[in-house]
């Protein structure tokens, strides 16, 4: 970590400005996060969540829109005209039986404190400040959505703030993978399985095939890549030789070259089991494909050292991964940083019913004031390093014109 500049008067200024204007919302943030925790929607249903986080920016003075580049959930939310765009995310989508059990209504409530403390300084640092939300990140891409339809189009930086157990981490130890998830359906040709087997062509067995191949190829994966699949559709009946099955299937890795060559041998087992069966086989994609974090170095250091400013201890020894998140795709096309801030004293897992019940606890809400702060306090800070802000100024000036709107290659 290098060493932080001497601050001048008036930054320490707007640093107080920024401070103050979150402790004055905060009963309003925690309530935006308990709202959002205690009515939990699925991806792209997140309709009530929407609205509060649209609601409460509007509140605030910024020009809101739901319903964002054609995404129904999506919010966008603008305020200030200075020549730096900030877009700061916020995510409140849910997971299926077990609610917030990764903590969005945090990552919520941090993105709207952040947003409208910053409005307040904008016009000293030059700053527009775009508050997103973005919905689907669990399973769809939501960021996805908005970067094709030009969301980041005119965005300098982008960053955002997730929450987690255990201890913090730096923001560069925030490690994720890209992720791609394929629906396959084998086609083959039904029959009676006793009075006729030989005239069916049994597309469970391809899948099974499919299957095998691929617990076979895990010997020879490497430690940081994963591959998951499960049979959602082997067939109606015993005595039907099954004509249709489905496998639903996810391809992670932390490095992009090694994904896609991962994917491709993947595939391949999943060809082999349509060629050994007399099968048809189409490997399709059910959402869009994540990219892994690239946390812009200058950014991650500035969240670090207002991080440890607020009182929180970072561990250097400790990496956080095996996840995904949209935010890598927002990461690979401009600079981005998606740190995380931990719910002190607790060690509950990610996706699981014990994480839920944290999610909107004290030291939640306190995770959730302090990401508040440090997203505040870094985008302060880049804004006023003269060298910082020149050269992310630069990168957007170099960016040609569509060059964010994009997704994952396979």
């Amino acid at each position: 970590m290098t060493t932080a500049p001497a601050r001048t008067a008036v930054a320490d200024d707007l640093r107080s400005r920024v401070l103050r204007a979150i402790d004055e919302q905060a009963d309003d943030l925690l309530a935006l996060s308990h709202a959002i925790h205690s009515n939990p929607e699925l991806s792209y249903q997140e309709h009530a969540a929407a609205e509060l986080v649209a609601r409460a920016a509007e509140t605030a003075g910024f020009t809101t829109e739901v319903g964002a580049y054609g995404v129904a959930t999506a919010v966008e939310a603008v305020s200030g005209n200075g020549e730096l765009t900030v877009a700061v995310c916020a995510e409140y989508d849910a997971l299926p039986d077990i609610g917030h059990a990764c903590g969005h209504n945090m990552i919520a409530a941090m993105g709207v404190g952040a947003s409208i403390a910053l409005a307040q300084v904008a016009p000293e640092l030059g700053l527009r400040v775009k508050l997103l939300g973005t919905p689907a990140e669990e399973h769809g891409g939501g960021k996805v959505d908005l970067l094709l339809a030009g969301a980041w189009e005119d965005v300098t930086f982008s960053l955002m703030a997730h929450g987690s157990t255990g201890p913090d981490v730096p923001c560069d130890a925030m490690h994720s993978t890209a992720v791609e998830r394929l629906e396959i359906e084998y086609t083959g040709r039904a029959a009676h399985a006793a009075g006729a087997p030989t005239k069916g062509v049994n597309a469970g067995a391809a899948a099974t095939v499919a299957l095998t191949a691929l617990g076979l190829l895990r010997q020879q994966l490497g430690p940081d890549v994963n591959v998951n699949a499960f049979v959602s559709h082997g067939g109606e009946a015993t005595n039907i030789i099954p004509e249709r099955a489905v496998v639903q299937l996810e391809v992670r890795a932390y490095d992009l070259d090694e994904w896609r060559t991962l994917r491709r041998r993947v595939l391949a087992c999943f060809e082999a089991g349509a060629v050994a069966t007399g099968c048809g086989w189409q490997p399709r994609r059910t959402e869009h494909p994540y990219a892994p974090l690239a946390p812009h170095a200058g950014l991650a250091d500035l969240w670090n050292r207002n991080f440890v400013g607020l009182g929180r201890e970072l561990d250097p020894g400790q990496v956080m991964g095996g996840g995904s998140t949209d935010m890598g795709n927002v990461s690979q096309v401009l600079p981005a940083i998606c740190p995380m801030v931990s719910v002190r004293g607790s060690h509950a897992v990610p996706h699981h019913a014990d994480f839920t019940a944290v999610a909107a606890c004290p030291e939640a809400d306190a995770a959730v004031l302090d990401g508040a702060k440090a997203l505040a306090l870094t985008v302060v800070d880049a804004a006023l390093d003269e060298d910082l802000r020149t050269a992310l100024l630069d990168l957007q000036r170099a960016r040609p014109a569509g060059a964010t709107r994009t997704t994952l290659d396979a």
